[in-house]
């Protein structure tokens, strides 16, 4: 260790002792850090006791030890023990005594007042200079950190009591994630898995044909993203496409889909993009896509101030014959290809004229501000989106009031809107049967007697990250089912653009309450339930405790069900 000490990591340490001349230096957000207290005097015969040590970012948080030191175990070294071995030699001289690592968590949001900069863009950029060194939050220190020094750091950070954490281990957990490509353990890895392409289209086939037979699902990533993306190439390189408008939240720096756009604008095509600036760590790639475009030609706008634009969607408008049709694409996730590969998401493509036309009058309210009409069949926030659901989910419980069967069956990342969890809490009590597929965060109680014993909340944790929005609502033997980009939050509700739209055609309805709802509710590998006592626990006992591997995973079914799928469709093309 001292040899690869020496080697990759001393000569890009600089200690810095801290007196008059040399204040307490500039600590980026959550990088890796150490205090050291010194005893005895320094080069010029004073006695500055305090020094600084920051680990630079590029060096690797864990390193894989040579088998010759192994001893032919798998065996790994932390970068901060490696340099906590190594204080003494930094400080020639002097006694080290206390040290601790410790972390500090700024403030990273990039705050500008949107109504009163000139140029938010402009605005945006400059914040981004400076986003590692924004207002302290949070100080993270080792567990057996000296009071002396733990007060001395909350001083410098100008932070209370309140704000130290100490932290037994690493105190920066998700570095851990190298341990991932420095192990050669097939065994430890989830096997390995080809999205097929989308079972609702055709390979070769033109996209507008087939959507002008009827509307089509993809279900990623059991389904590969590649279906957007062929339906965007072909709508560029189609002659008779004249415009093509689109939505930008999270694209990614390195974007085959933005290449599309800047591709279609070189060819003569009316290209609009609406682009938010302010998607929380994206902004810098946003930004420089957004000036990409604006300058060979694009339309480029930023939204509405003081809403982010999260809504989803792609609008074609191609000429046929002496009339003009449209054709979309709306979807539950982000246009990123990397994500789609790890987040569940609904992808729904569509040439219905009155769920495109909705499209084309959000597209027109979100670039010239204008009041928005009213939409056919697509439900909008900060509109109407919230009212509408709460309207739903109260007249299922007037009709279960009234002796009717009513169920709710609702999928999302979160679940925190207060008058949304009154609505479903009211419905409960009126006999709904509500199940509630939440990932992250849910603050209704579920299964509490005289309050919510109709409702059940789960969690399901699996390979890939839970991400789509379904809403099902049923009174009787009639049924309706919405994708949407929201979650159920008051800022998704009433603080941003989003969009929930319904599944009209009875086929594909059927499919998503299969694939997002049935097959979830009946999930016993990877979900939790969260119980009277707010507790989650895991709904299948004997995999909690490693006795066994049986049980029903959602995600694993529906992987198999897709790669069977694609098998047969490559058979039946041999």
């Amino acid at each position: 260790m001292h040899e690869y000490y020496e080697r990759e990591v001393r000569p890009l340490l600089i200690p810095v002792g801290l007196d008059p001349a040399h204040p307490f230096p500039q600590v980026a957000n959550k990088s890796l850090n150490f205090i050291v207290r010194l005893s005895g005097k320094d080069a010029f015969g004073r006695e500055n006791p305090i020094s600084i040590v920051k680990v630079p970012r590029v060096l690797p948080r864990v390193i894989r030890m040579p088998a010759k030191v192994s001893g032919g175990k798998t065996l790994f070294v932390a970068l901060s023990s490696i340099v906590r071995a190594h204080l003494s030699s930094m400080f020639p001289g002097r006694e080290v005594g206390e040290f601790s690592q410790f972390r500090v968590t700024r403030h990273s949001d990039l705050a500008v007042d949107e109504e009163d900069v000139k140029n938010l863009r402009t605005a945006l950029r400059q914040g981004l200079q400076h986003r590692h060194y924004g207002q302290a939050v949070r100080l993270e220190v080792s567990a057996s950190c000296a009071e002396s020094l733990a007060s001395f750091l909350l001083a410098q950070f100008n932070l209370p009591p309140q704000a130290l954490y100490r932290v037994h281990g690493p105190v920066n957990l998700a570095r851990l994630t190298q341990l991932i490509d420095l192990l050669e353990e097939p065994q430890l890895r989830f096997p390995p898995y080809q999205a097929s392409y989308p079972v609702m289209l055709s390979p070769g086939q033109s996209f507008f044909e087939r959507l002008q037979q009827g509307d089509a699902l993809i279900h990623q990533p059991f389904e590969s993203f590649d279906g957007v993306l062929t339906f965007l190439r072909e709508a560029v390189q189609d002659p008779q496409v004249l415009a093509i408008k689109q939505t930008i939240y999270r694209t990614g720096t390195d974007s085959e889909l933005m290449d599309l756009l800047r591709e279609a604008v070189r060819r003569g095509k009316e290209v609009t993009v609406v682009v938010e600036l302010k998607a929380r760590f994206d902004e810098e790639a946003n930004i420089n896509w957004a000036e990409m475009l604006e300058s060979i030609g694009a339309q480029v706008v930023y939204g509405v101030v003081g809403l982010k634009t999260h809504a989803k969607m792609l609008l074609v408008t191609r000429r046929e014959g002496r009339q003009m049709r449209r054709y979309g694409h709306l979807s539950t996730g982000n246009y990123n290809p990397r994500t789609a590969k790890l987040y569940t998401d609904i992808s729904h493509l569509t040439a219905d004229p009155l769920l495109t036309a909705d499209m084309e009058a959000v597209f027109v309210h979100l670039a010239s501000q204008n009041r928005l009409p009213k939409l056919h069949r697509m439900w909008m926030a900060p509109f109407d989106l919230h009212r509408n659901m709460i309207a739903r989910i109260d007249a299922l419980a007037a009709a279960a009031a009234g002796g009717a069967s009513a169920r709710i069956v609702v999928k999302m990342n979160a679940l925190t809107d207060e008058a949304l969890i009154a609505a479903l809490v009211n419905a409960s009590q009126k006999g709904v049967k509500i199940d509630l597929i939440v990932r992250g965060a849910c603050t209704l109680p579920a299964r509490v007697p005289e309050l919510t014993e109709n409702i059940r909340v789960r969690s399901v944790i699996g390979r890939f990250l839970e991400h789509s929005r379904v809403f099902y609502f049923r009174q009787g033997e009639e049924e309706s089912l919405y994708l949407s980009s929201a979650d159920w939050m008051n800022r998704n509700m009433l603080r941003r653009i989003e969009l929930a739209w319904p599944v009209t055609d009875p086929a594909l309805r059927r499919r998503l309450i299969d694939e997002c709802l049935v097959a979830y509710l009946h999930d016993g590998r990877d979900a939790w339930e969260l119980g009277a006592d707010g507790i989650y626990g895991r709904v299948d006992r004997e995999i909690a405790a490693g006795d066994g591997a049986g049980g029903h995973g959602a995600q694993t079914a529906l992987m198999d069900r897709y790669a069977s799928r694609g098998r047969s469709r490559a058979a039946s093309r041999e």
